[in-house]
C-alpha cells in the first residue's frame, strides 16, 4: 500500500523557518518515477498547490511562496522536503504532500493520486 507521511509542522513566529518532510513507503521504486507536490489548505479556503518536484528534480513554485520556500528530495531516503523560510501569518494552513506521474504539470489536486494526512503549520506571534 502506497503511503505518504508528512512531518515537521508546528508553531513558529513570523519570519521564522520550518522544514517539512514527506516520507514515502510502499512505492515499488521509491520516488524515482513520481513527481511530488506540496499543497496547503487554510480554514475556509480551497486546497492550494504551492510547490512540486518532478522525478528528474525539476522544481516549480506558486507565486505566493517563490523565493521563500525550497523543495528538495532524497531518493535514497524516499523523502521530499519543503524548507520554509521567512514565514508569514498567511502561511498558516495544513500542509499536504501528494504524488502524481513523473512530471509536475498543473496544480489541480485531482491530478495527484496518493496523499498524506497533513501536518499543521501555524505562524503567529
Amino acid at each position: 500500500q502506497r503511503r505518504l507521511v508528512e512531518l515537521g509542522g508546528g508553531l513558529v513566529q513570523p519570519g521564522g523557518s520550518l522544514r517539512l518532510s514527506c516520507a514515502a513507503s510502499g512505492f515499488a521504486f521509491g520516488l524515482d518515477y513520481y513527481a511530488v507536490g506540496w499543497f496547503r489548505q487554510a480554514p475556509g479556503k480551497e486546497r492550494e498547490g504551492i510547490s512540486c518536484i518532478s522525478s528528474s528534480s525539476s522544481t516549480n513554485y506558486a507565486d505566493s511562496v517563490k523565493g521563500r520556500f525550497t523543495i528538495s528530495k532524497d531518493n535514497a531516503k524516499k523523502t521530499v522536503y519543503l524548507q520554509m523560510d521567512n514565514l508569514k501569518p498567511e502561511d498558516t494552513a495544513v500542509y499536504y504532500c501528494a504524488t502524481r506521474g513523473p512530471s509536475c504539470g498543473g496544480w489541480r489536486p485531482i491530478e495527484y493520486d496518493v496523499w498524506g494526512q497533513g501536518t499543521q503549520v501555524t505562524v503567529s506571534s
